[in-house]
C-alpha cells in the first residue's frame, strides 16, 4: 500500500539548513564583540563569560531584560530591521547603567513565523554594532521558528544583558536628598516607548504613511519613528565614577511620571518644572492631532528628556559644563522635595 506524502520539519514551515547557514554568519557577527573575558565563543548551550579579574573587590551584578515593542511595526513595515537591533542593546545599557553598572555581555532572542535570513542578519547587525559601540560582547542569542504563531513575516525581539558595578558605587538612590537637582538629558525622538499611540494618531486619525512629510518638521514619518534610542553611558560615565551624580533614571515607557520615583528614595519626591525645556514639535503634533491631555503625555512618552541626572546643588553647574562640553542637550528640570515617591509638574 502506497503511503501519503511523507511530511518534514520543513513542510510544516521551519527551514533548519536556512536557519543554520544564517546562524553561521550570524557567528561572525557575534565574535566581532568579543572582549578579552568572553570564553569559548558562540554556539554552544550556555555563553561563557568569566568577571574581569582583579578589578573588583565586591561586584554586584546588574541584570535586565527588554524588547522595542510596537517600533517593531514600523521596521517591519519600512523593511529596516537594524536600526531596532541597535534601540534594543542602547535601551538595556541604558536600564543597568542607571544603577552605574558597567555591561559585560548581552544575549538576544528573535522569534519568527518563517525566518528571513536577511532580516535576521539585519536585525543582528544592529545588536552587533550597538554591542561594539558600547564595549558589550554579544555572547549569544536563541532564534525560534514558530510558524502559526507569528503572522506572516512577522517576529519578535528581545534582549538580556548582564553587567556589574562595585556595591560601594552602586546607584541605589539611597544617597539622594531634598534639594538634590535635576538634570536632563535630551532624547532622540519616540526611542521605543509610545509607539502604539504614535501609530494610532499618525495612521488611523491623520491618515500618513510612512513616505508622507511631517508638517512643520521636515522630515518623513519613517525617519522620524526610526530615530534611534539613544545611549547615554558614555556622557555620564565619567560624572558617576567622579562621584557627581547620586542617582540616575532612564525615561522610558511610563514617562518621567512613573521613572524618576523608581530613582528616589523613602521621603522624597521630585518637583519638575514643565517650562524648564522646549518639548520637540514631533510630541507637540501628536498632542494637539490627538487631543491627548497633558497627564497622559507624560506617561506615554520621554517628551525630549531620555535619561535625568540627580546631582548634589554644588555639582549642578560642573555637571551641566561637562555635559555641554561633550555635546549634550542638557536642562535644569527641577529638584528632589520632601514627599512620597510621587513627580509634581509646576
Amino acid at each position: 500500500m502506497k503511503r501519503k506524502g511523507a511530511l518534514s520539519y520543513r513542510s510544516a514551515g521551519v527551514d533548519i539548513e536556512a536557519k543554520e547557514r544564517a546562524l553561521r554568519k550570524v557567528g561572525e557577527l557575534a565574535r566581532a564583540t568579543a572582549r578579552p573575558e568572553v570564553l569559548g565563543g558562540v554556539g554552544g548551550f550556555g555563553g561563557l563569560f568569566r568577571l574581569p579579574p582583579g578589578r573588583f573587590r565586591d561586584p554586584v551584578l546588574v541584570g535586565s531584560v527588554d524588547g522595542v515593542g510596537t517600533k517593531l511595526r514600523i521596521a517591519l513595515e519600512a523593511g529596516i530591521h537594524d536600526t531596532v537591533g541597535y534601540d534594543l542593546v542602547a535601551h538595556c545599557v541604558n536600564d543597568i547603567f542607571v544603577q552605574g553598572a558597567e555591561p559585560l555581555f548581552f544575549m538576544d532572542y528573535v522569534a519568527s513565523g518563517a525566518l528571513n535570513p536577511k532580516v535576521l542578519l539585519d536585525i543582528i547587525s544592529g545588536i552587533s554594532r550597538a554591542c561594539k559601540e558600547f564595549n558589550c560582547a554579544l555572547l549569544g542569542g536563541e532564534t525560534a521558528e514558530m510558524p502559526g504563531f507569528y503572522a506572516g513575516g512577522d517576529y519578535d525581539v528581545a534582549g538580556f544583558i548582564l553587567g556589574v558595578v562595585e556595591r560601594e558605587s552602586l546607584l541605589d538612590g539611597s544617597r539622594v536628598r531634598p534639594g538634590d537637582r535635576l538634570v536632563g538629558l535630551a532624547s532622540e525622538g519616540l526611542h521605543t516607548n509610545g509607539y502604539s499611540l504614535a501609530r494610532q494618531i499618525l495612521f488611523e486619525r491623520l491618515g500618513l504613511k510612512l513616505d508622507s512629510r511631517l508638517p512643520g518638521l521636515g522630515c518623513t514619518v519613517r525617519e522620524e519613528l526610526l530615530r534611534p534610542h539613544r545611549c547615554y553611558r558614555a556622557a555620564l560615565v565619567g560624572l558617576v565614577e567622579a562621584g557627581w551624580i547620586n542617582a540616575l533614571a532612564h525615561i522610558t515607557g511610563g514617562g518621567i511620571t512613573d521613572n524618576l520615583p523608581r530613582s528616589l528614595p523613602d521621603g522624597c519626591s521630585a518637583r519638575v518644572r514643565v517650562s524648564a525645556w522646549e518639548v520637540p514639535p514631533f510630541f507637540r503634533l501628536l498632542q494637539r492631532e490627538g487631543n491627548v491631555d497633558d497627564a497622559e503625555m507624560r506617561r506615554t512618552f520621554n517628551l525630549g528628556v531620555g535619561m535625568i541626572a540627580i546631582v548634589p546643588p554644588d555639582r549642578q553647574q560642573a555637571a551641566l559644563k561637562a555635559l555641554r562640553n561633550k555635546g549634550e542637550r542638557v536642562f535644569e528640570i527641577g529638584e528632589v522635595v520632601a514627599g512620597h515617591h510621587r513627580v509634581e509638574y509646576v
